[in-house]
């Protein structure tokens, strides 16, 4: 059975940094896409940042130079490194992965508040 479970999110004054967490389970990680998403009030879900088996990683326009995600395969976890965080990045954040059947799974999320 497929897990993710993330952590980490919270209340943070803009400028300030959180550190995102994803625990997976039930499948292995190699050849596995993990990705963070989010999705603000009214808005659609969004994608934030990709990391693939190579640790190559992919970011949307807005957060590049401000967030780094990373991957820790030994013992399934993926983060999101998030620095100079600006109100608009307040939403709930989702880590998403794709595995090699082609099914994807989602974690139950985790709000982050950035406000003065």
């Amino acid at each position: 059975q497929v897990q993710l479970v993330e952590s980490g999110g919270g209340l943070v004054q803009p400028g300030g940094s959180l550190r995102l967490s994803c625990a997976a389970s039930g499948f292995t990680p190699g050849g596995t896409l993990m990705s963070w998403h989010r999705q603000a009030p009214g808005k659609e879900r969004e994608l934030v940042a990709a990391i693939g088996g190579s640790t190559a990683a992919n970011y949307r326009d807005d957060v590049r130079g401000r967030f780094t995600i990373s991957r820790d395969n030994t013992k399934n976890l993926v983060f999101l490194q998030m620095d100079n965080l600006r109100p608009e990045d307040t939403a709930v954040y989702y880590c998403r992965a794709l595995v090699r059947s082609g099914d994807f799974y989602w974690g139950q999320g985790t709000q982050v508040t950035v406000s003065s």
